[in-house]
């Protein structure tokens, strides 16, 4: 048996199984460091045969084992668990190996080992809510790098004469996550999203700011697949659209069928369903438990 925690800006989920058929969870709010990983490690001490535990947390995250701050939730904007020690307050909490890594490198992770993208060794997974983030897998192994990529703070053009909401984004004002995250789209049109109708032009605009990133991402990285998570992708129409919107920004230059005649196969929904986030860190748990 592992041990998983999801750590989100709002929501803590932790988990304790070996696959997607064994999962048990318990979710609840995140608050102050102490009190909520006090809350996870009550979880996990019904548990006792754990091996392991995996943290695909929010972040940003120093992920360098070099780095005296190694595991350390950094400058993030939930000033409580800025520069945290995240990774080993829950060591020392559980008395367990811990390891850590991105939310999205987490999901990108339990897709490819049980979902969406199995089989595959190059993808992106992308999730659109409170914020946009990304990560993936290259040649089979997770992206790191300096930190870790932040595909949600690319820049995107920005036509203030069709969209004058100047961005959310506190360090880079309409960045892609500044444009089209979930307070974004609240902020522009003064409601929550999940209450604008299919027909309001929100969609079409968000639509719009996700294809030209995901566009900027297929040149980049060359993905095999491009998965789309979080709560802002609960729509079907919205992957309808933004598939449209790709091939027409690609203009037939990157020629492959999987971007032409196969594109409702290639920019997907998570296989794992909400589920991805936290078999992300149970995958996590395994991967250092079997090393």
């Amino acid at each position: 048996m592992f041990g998983g925690i999801e750590a989100g800006g709002t929501k803590f989920v932790c988990a304790v199984g070996s696959s997607p058929e064994d999962l048990v969870t318990q979710h609840f709010p995140t608050t102050t460091p102490a009190e909520t990983i006090a809350r996870a490690a009550e979880f996990f001490a019904g548990y006792k045969e754990l091996r392991s535990i995996g943290l695909a947390s929010f972040g940003p995250l120093d992920l360098n084992p070099a780095s005296k701050t190694f595991g350390h939730i950094i400058n993030t904007p939930k000033t409580a668990w800025r520069n945290f020690d995240f990774a080993g307050e829950v060591a020392r909490t559980t008395k367990l190996p811990v390891t850590i890594d991105t939310d999205v490198n987490g999901a990108a992770l339990a897709e490819a080992r049980w979902g969406a993208a199995r089989g595959l060794d190059t993808f992106v997974y992308i999730t659109v809510g409170t914020g946009i983030g990304g990560g993936g897998l290259v040649n089979g192994k997770v992206m790191h790098g300096l930190l870790h990529p932040e595909m949600g703070h690319l820049r995107v053009p920005h036509d203030r004469d069709d969209d004058a909401y100047a961005g959310c984004c506190p360090f880079h004002g309409d960045c892609l996550e500044g444009l089209a995250s979930g307070p974004a789209l609240h902020a522009r049109w003064g409601r929550a999203p999940e209450t604008l109708p299919s027909e309001h032009p929100a969609w079409d605009l968000q639509a719009h700011y996700l294809a030209l990133g995901i566009q900027n991402i297929i040149c980049t990285l060359s993905p095999q697949r491009v998965i789309l998570g979080g709560g802002v992708m609960q729509r079907a129409e919205l992957f309808i659209a933004i598939r449209k919107k790709v091939q027409v920004l690609l203009n037939g230059y990157v020629t492959s069928s999987a971007l032409l005649s196969g594109i409702d196969a290639y920019i997907v929904p998570p296989a794992l369903g909400d589920r991805t986030g936290v078999l992300g860190a149970l995958a996590l748990a395994r991967d250092l438990a079997t090393a």
